[in-house]
């Protein structure tokens, strides 16, 4: 009456499937410096968390007694497991089962990782390495007939219904390409290890075929899709990779029904730093170096950016103010004087939207010139960009705060707040701002005055003399514009202050506008 014969069927089935694609294949795998796809979970979760699901999905060899002689599995590894004890799903592809292609019974375990993600409000781990389900010219023949694209677009639209509920997290580890590459695309957070790891619409062998050929790094390596954003980050290894995923979303609720967990609290709120009261030099076109402004106002270590190699005249990521997390932008100067690209618009929208799904909120640096001008900027369609950008900024309903340290110009300038919500806005005697920047903009305001003057430069002189006198930030403020000039050392304090009471205010819930990816 023991059904022991069909456990030990089950069983021998499992040891077949963690064989993943054979002895040769695992080797070829790892002589190209890659993990195999149960390495790489065992490298990222909590030891002995995984708890896989569908081990015994795949392709069964049969003797003519219908007894099992070998068995392939699927080319996809899905289980629950924790990171840093808290829970998530992950969904990881088998490179070395037929290159990662679609396989048997593959479609229904990534349609089950993204289903169970957003019914059990999970976050969601995407190790990508290949076509993450896509399509194989051997599918034609294993099928008997091709299939027209979108025949279950089930995966596409669970994917996007995640990225307003929980949060996504994919690394590209492979050569990724077609689907892979587009769930690595539709992610809050995505990395791609540098050499080793790839992404394309279509790789070199099909792009060869008009006339291209190129190496796979040449055509899709990190080098490329990280300084354009199509990817965030680039990650030094694997194991790099799995660290920068594990802060990720420490900063972060595990969906959009909770709250982001407060962290330790082991630096004192009312820190201040001396040297912040000369961080801005005198000379308003000289460059500075932001990120040690934010290193020294946020809790010592906790600043993650997000996506420094691209749009960077925009400085993105988390931080804690007294364990609290908060999101952070800061412009950086030393990339077009900090102003808003087309490049840095988007990453502004994007990172606003990731903000406002999950609560955090935000805390903007603002030294910002403006939109750039020019050719190039006409050409990249900055102005489209930069209003989607505003868009954003004036969509979100989290508490914000916001520090001018120097610049704020222009329509560029006006989104370093939403206009509509109250937030604590603060500027340091270095704040300099207007409807466009002084310079370059008295020849235009008194054309006419200065070409009639006997010295025209001399006139122009004595008018930027008056002028300069009516642009310390104390005047504006004369008029409550803005509300506060602080002591630049006085910043963390109050920021620590500005955190406390918005975690009251944080609402958890699916948000009106969802993250666009």
């Amino acid at each position: 009456m023991s059904w022991q014969k069909e456990i030990d069927d089950l069983r021998r089935r499992e040891a077949l499937a963690r064989r993943m694609g054979g002895e040769e294949k695992v080797a070829r795998h790892h002589n190209q410096g890659k993990l195999t796809v149960r390495e790489r979970i065992d490298a990222l979760v909590d030891e002995g968390s995984f708890h896989e699901i569908g081990t015994a999905t795949g392709v069964g060899a049969y003797d003519e007694a219908g007894e099992l002689k070998d068995f392939s599995p699927a080319n996809f590894v899905l289980g629950r497991a924790k990171i840093d004890g808290r829970r998530v799903v992950i969904a990881g592809d088998d490179f070395t089962v037929r290159g990662g292609a679609n396989d048997a019974g593959i479609l229904e375990k990534a349609l089950s990782s993204e289903r169970m993600a957003r019914d059990l409000r999970l976050p969601i781990v995407r190790l990508v390495d290949g076509t993450g389900g896509g399509g194989s010219v051997k599918n034609i023949e294993m099928k008997g007939h091709t299939l027209l694209p979108g025949y279950d677009g089930r995966k596409w639209v669970y994917m996007l219904q995640n990225l307003s509920l929980v949060p996504v997290v994919s690394l590209a580890l492979g050569s990724t390409a077609g689907l892979g590459a587009a769930r690595v695309a539709a992610s809050h957070y995505s990395v791609i290890v540098k050499d080793t790891a790839q992404m394309f619409v279509a790789g070199p062998p099909v792009v060869a075929r008009i006339g291209q050929k190129l190496e796979k790094n040449e055509l899709g390596g990190s080098a490329i899709h990280t300084r354009i954003g199509a990817i965030d980050d680039e990650a030094a290894s694997e194991a790099d990779a799995f660290e920068r995923t594990r802060r990720f979303l420490s900063y972060l609720p595990p969906n959009v029904h909770e709250l982001p967990p407060r962290g330790t609290r082991d630096d004192d709120p009312n820190r201040r730093e001396e040297w912040l009261l000369s961080a801005i030099p005198r000379e308003r076109r000289r460059v500075y170096k932001m990120r040690p402004i934010i290193d020294a106002v946020f809790d010592k270590g906790s600043f993650f950016e997000i996506g420094r190699m691209w749009g960077r005249s925009m400085v993105t990521g988390f931080a804690r103010l007294d364990g609290w997390p908060v999101a952070v932008m800061a412009n950086d100067p030393y990339h077009y004087a900090g102003a808003w690209t087309a490049a840095a618009s988007e990453k502004v929208e994007r990172f606003v939207d990731l903000a406002e799904v999950f609560h955090l909120p935000m805390v903007h640096l603002v030294d910002n010139p403006g939109f750039l001008i020019g050719l190039e900027a006409e050409k990249t369609g900055t102005i489209r960009y930069g209003a989607k950008a505003l868009a954003a900024v004036f969509q979100s309903t989290m508490p914000w705060a916001t520090v001018i340290v120097r610049k704020a110009f222009g329509v560029a300038g006006s989104g370093h707040m939403n206009p509509d919500r109250y937030g604590i806005r603060a500027a340091w005697p270095s704040g300099d701002w207007g409807s466009l920047p002084m310079e370059g903009g008295i020849e235009a305001a008194y054309k006419a005055d200065i070409a009639a003057a006997p010295d025209p430069a001399k006139r122009l002189a004595e008018i930027e003399a008056r002028l300069e006198k009516l642009r310390s930030p104390l005047r504006s403020a004369e008029t409550f514009m803005p509300e506060e000039i602080i002591d630049p050392r006085d910043t963390r304090p109050m920021l620590c202050e500005f955190a406390e009471m918005a975690a009251p205010l944080r609402t958890p819930g699916v948000r009106a506008f969802t993250f666009r990816p």
